[in-house]
């Protein structure tokens, strides 16, 4: 999942990233208003963390911008205001939700996924695939009976090649997907979560496997290759 988070306390937004990323998002930061609308604009995320008071552009604001351009991403408005008429507000502009400062972050956590759960109903709420089936929502990955036990970035590249299945995906996409923005290191280390995932997986009739395309990149399937 891919999440845009717009705040302008710094110490804040890296607190929220970092715990974002730890529960598998995938996050970009802007500290304005007018940053965050453009990154909100031109980018597909599955949910917008958008605070209110910002410099250059405020929160509601930015959300009049993007419903009026029909970006319809599920936005959840994060602020120390706490009054009725600020949420009304926020409500009658377009936001899916409401969050005070200060906040539990479970509860953000848990807000935000249902956030995404509620604008892709097409996406089933356990991926499955042969006997592989990923539960989003409990963070649980089980092969038949068996659960594995996946690191938090083993468990995102699964999910990425799950919601893909038997379709290939480059190292880049998988990249700009389940790694952080800020990662400036080789695509190789696609290569190596691949790699551990095949050994977790096993090899197992029914199982699907990833199988790698030449010059092209992965592709997660029952089907032999």
């Amino acid at each position: 999942m891919r999440a845009l988070v717009v705040e302008d306390e710094k110490m804040l937004a890296e607190s929220i990233r970092r715990g974002l990323i730890n529960a598998g998002f995938v996050v970009d930061l802007a500290h304005d208003g007018m940053f965050g609308q453009r990154l909100a604009i031109e980018n597909p995320y599955d949910v917008i963390v958008l605070d209110i008071m910002l410099p250059g552009r405020n929160g509601y604001e930015v959300l009049r911008t993007l419903r009026g351009l029909a970006v319809w991403t599920p936005t959840l408005m994060l602020t120390a205001k706490d009054g009725e008429y600020d949420q009304t507000d926020a409500f009658e502009l377009g936001a899916d939700d409401y969050l005070t400062k200060p906040f539990s972050f479970p509860v953000l956590v848990a807000r935000l996924r249902a956030l995404v759960r509620r604008a892709a109903p097409e996406r089933p709420v356990t991926l499955v695939l042969g006997d592989l089936r990923l539960d989003p929502n409990r963070h649980t990955v089980t092969a038949g009976d068996v659960p594995l036990s996946l690191t938090s970035r083993e468990f995102a590249v699964l999910q990425y090649l799950l919601r893909h299945s038997e379709n290939v995906v480059s190292k880049t996409e998988i990249l700009d997907n389940v790694w952080d923005p800020a990662f400036d290191g080789s695509d190789n280390i696609v290569e190596v979560y691949i790699a551990h995932l095949r050994h977790k997986l096993g090899v197992v009739a029914g199982r699907p496997t990833i199988q790698t395309v030449r010059g092209m990149g992965y592709r997660l399937s029952v089907t032999p290759a």
